[in-house]
């Protein structure tokens, strides 16, 4: 029995060495088989080429827009309304007719002021003769000269009467002028806060109706001091371009620059910038907050998908692939935007690198492009 124990153990034995002899040839590469040395690991990968194309140098914020023109219409006498003539929230044009106020005791005093003018023409027409006639008189010794002073004092002061009945009517249409109201400036105006028969003076605090300008319109926002230089710098050569886009809609306006302000903020480093955008389909709304995007100016820059750069405790890299191996290349990303990293050093263009499969990549392992599926 002890025997046969020795004869299992030797067995077993003998069974390890074996195992370890072909592990130990399998690990130095000197295993083979009927069809020769096993192939390296190749890695299928997905590529995409580093472009060098121009670029926006662009700055996101939010801003708000406001109408370039709006006016609170009121009446500047005391009267009532006879009459509307618009609709609530309509397009008006300039000049449009919006209000009709009561004129009837307005044009009573116009009809009196007239009466006054011609009665006191023809009184200075009477003292204008009978100054002549003293005047003739007076050379032939007929008259004294208390009469032709008196003559003349008389004209003086009709002339003066009726400058002054001139300026009492020219008022008086003015006055008139003030019972039809309209549009200043073409816009959008919003509902009457009064109707016919209402009575409004100048002292009221509500408007009868609001225009708001609509194209063209101010969209504004706030921006770093950091790019106040080269925006003032855009501003000058008419480069600067403003795009605001409402939040959950696709449309949105282009524009440009029309103000810095005069001052940063100092307690948040940031300046505010007004763009004036056209407008032209209404697209934006007073009073609304918009994306804006502020385009300061376009440079050549390399871009590359952001997907394909990786992160390391040393810094940003890509693989590069060439002469199908993937190799590490150290970059350093200015910016992000829309899926697309700028890549500042690192990278020329041109390059093949990867933006999926990185996880199973190191430096130098073979790897294969993947087949595009039809219609990729």
């Amino acid at each position: 029995m002890k025997k046969h124990n020795t004869i299992i153990l030797a067995g077993l034995i003998g069974a390890v060495l074996v195992a370890g002899f072909m592990t130990r040839s399998s690990w130095s590469g000197k295993e083979t088989d009927a069809k020769g040395p096993q192939r390296a690991r190749v890695v299928s990968v997905d590529l995409a080429k580093a472009e060098r194309k121009p670029v926006a140098v662009d700055v996101d914020s939010i801003g708000t827009v406001t109408p370039i023109s709006s006016v609170a219409l009121k009446s500047r006498i005391e009267t009532t309304i006879v009459g509307v003539h618009f609709q609530d929230g309509a397009k008006v044009k300039e000049g449009d007719l919006l209000f009709t106020l009561d004129s009837r005791q307005i044009e009573a005093q116009l009809e009196q002021a007239e009466g006054n003018l011609v009665r006191d023409r023809a009184q200075l027409a009477g003292a204008e003769r009978d100054l002549k006639r003293y005047g003739e008189l007076i050379g032939k010794g007929a008259t004294t000269q208390v009469n032709l002073d008196n003559a003349k004092t008389q004209a003086d002061i009709l002339t003066g009467t009726i400058k002054a009945d001139e300026s009492a009517l020219e008022n008086l249409k003015v006055q008139k002028s003030y019972t039809t109201i309209r549009a200043p400036f073409a816009g959008r105006i919003s509902a009457a806060n009064v109707k016919v028969g209402n009575f409004v003076r100048p002292a009221d605090t509500a408007p009868m109706a609001t225009i708001n300008q609509m194209a063209p319109v101010y969209v504004s926002f706030a921006v770093p001091q950091r790019v106040l230089a080269d925006l003032r710098d855009a501003i000058a050569a008419d480069t600067t371009q403003v795009i605001a886009t409402i939040p959950g809609n696709d449309r949105s306006e282009q524009g440009k620059v029309a103000m810095v302000e005069n001052s940063v903020d100092s307690t948040t480093g940031m300046v505010t910038v007004r763009g004036i955008m056209d407008n032209t389909s209404e697209t934006l709304w007073p009073g609304i907050l918009v994306a804006t995007k502020l385009i300061v100016r376009t440079e050549s820059s390399v871009v590359v998908p952001t997907v394909a750069v990786q992160r390391s405790q040393t810094g940003n890299f890509v693989f590069v692939v060439k002469d199908g191996a993937a190799r590490v290349q150290p970059v350093k990303v200015d910016r992000t935007f829309n899926g697309q990293s700028v890549i500042a050093e690192g990278l020329s263009g041109g390059e093949d690198v990867v933006v999926d499969g990185q996880l199973l990549l190191s430096n130098g392992t073979k790897v294969e492009q993947r087949a595009r599926k039809a219609g990729a």
